[in-house]
């Protein structure tokens, strides 16, 4: 048990020991006040909740270094929480003691956030920060996670977050414009569902193209230019089977006519024969292409032997400028145009391809490797860009029209009842 006495300098201050057996003493300027926390803390530690109140005082910035290094996670998810760590938790938090942040200051602090970055980046620098406090609850350091309950900025779709294609033009549009050498990655991606890592994990002998199907089994995962095979995928449903698309079964086999590759050799490789980094690709083959394929801003061929290019700002408002040659208008519209679509938007594609063509629910989970069925329906399915055409058709029948009549004549047959018996009524 613990006891209470009192200072030469006429304090009291309240001794305990602490589960550990550990002493441990505060000091306080009444004796009811220290008998009143020393009660407290024996009721704390009977229940098993106790808090060493001197453990609070920790800085955030030490807490979070002696948590990051305690997890074991991917190299991805360790890369992107140091990120959220250095560019914002840290250079805010570091300094508070971790048991003086509060719900007010974690609500604040949201805010402030929300007037400067999109309400997904809010929500993942709110998610990771309450992850570390969580840890600190864990630890008994602090009582309670000061992040619950933390109100978020809604998150409204827009237009551009709806970004797909028609199978048309992806076939007659933007593989066409894509070089011969890497055809075959996008069209991997739109034609088997597969993710970034995914594509770069097949080797040929996963590829069958006589059987006309390819296995996941393998990806590759890069973090700041350093790449690296990890021999299973994202979860276990990912290690799947997938049939090939006609024209990603056209596109392998042109690239495999184009390399000299064994079984065992990557589908798909950078130029010097290395590891392809995604960073380049969007750069150099991606963004380009998507240019030339009409997808993403616009280039015009003027009569004066230049060209215009026309692209999106950040604000969604045109821009336009000219140049001398057609390369120049291409660099110019991937360095400045804002938005587009991306390699994984291709994912989305397959997704939503599949399900408006009536495929069930189960079958497209399989071949995109979802745990759930509700992932393949909330994340990965959107409106196809042709449905308009579809609801014309669907509503188009006019054998409907008759059943209209009939409701009008039973409508007025109701009325005609009505009357008559409120006559008999009278």
């Amino acid at each position: 048990m613990g006891h209470v006495t009192r200072t030469p300098a006429g304090t009291w201050r309240a001794n305990w020991r602490s589960p550990t057996g550990r002493q441990k003493a505060k000091t306080f300027p009444t004796r009811r006040e220290a008998s009143r926390f020393l009660a407290e803390v024996e009721a704390a530690k009977t229940r098993g909740l106790y808090i060493d109140p001197h453990a609070g005082r920790l800085r955030f910035a030490v807490f979070a270094r002696r948590w990051e290094a305690s997890r074991v996670v991917e190299a991805t998810t360790a890369a992107a929480t140091r990120s959220k760590l250095r560019a914002r938790l840290v250079p805010y938090w570091g300094d508070w003691p971790v048991n003086k942040i509060d719900h007010l200051a974690v609500q604040e602090w949201v805010n402030q956030l929300s007037r400067e970055l999109t309400p997904s980046s809010v929500a993942s620098y709110l998610g990771t920060f309450s992850t570390v406090m969580k840890s600190a609850v864990r630890a008994r350091i602090v009582a309670v996670n000061p992040a619950e309950g933390v109100q978020l900025p809604a998150r409204r779709k827009s237009a551009k977050d709806e970004r797909t294609i028609t199978l048309d033009d992806l076939v007659n549009k933007l593989l066409p414009a894509i070089p011969d050498d890497y055809r075959a990655l996008p069209a991997t991606a739109a034609g088997a569902g597969l993710r970034w890592g995914e594509c770069l994990g097949l080797r040929w002998a996963d590829v069958d193209l006589g059987d006309q199907v390819l296995t996941v089994q393998r990806v590759l995962i890069e973090v700041r230019g350093q790449v690296a095979v990890k021999p299973y995928p994202k979860s276990k449903a990912g290690r799947r089977m997938v049939p090939l698309a006609p024209f990603l079964l056209d596109a392998l086999t042109e690239h495999r006519e184009l390399t000299e590759a064994t079984a065992r050799d990557p589908v798909f490789n950078g130029p010097d024969g290395g590891h392809l980094l995604r960073g380049n690709f969007r750069r150099r083959i991606w963004r380009p292409a998507l240019v030339r394929a009409g997808i993403f801003g616009r280039i015009v061929v003027l009569d004066h032997d230049g060209y215009r290019a026309c692209w999106q700002d950040e604000h969604r408002e045109e821009q336009c400028a000219e140049f001398s040659t057609e390369r120049e208008a291409v660099a110019h519209i991937v360095a400045h145009a804002h938005g587009g679509l991306r390699f994984h938007d291709l994912r989305h594609c397959y997704a939503t391809w599949l399900v408006s063509r009536g495929l069930p629910v189960n079958a497209v989970q399989h071949v995109m490797g979802h745990e759930q069925p509700s992932t393949t329906l909330n994340l990965y399915t959107h409106a196809p860009t042709d449905y308009y055409d579809t609801i014309r058709r669907a509503l188009a029948d006019t054998a409907d029209y008759p059943l209209t009549f009939e409701i009008n004549n039973n409508a007025e047959n109701d009325v005609g009842s009505e009357r008559n018996r409120v006559d008999q009524g009278r």
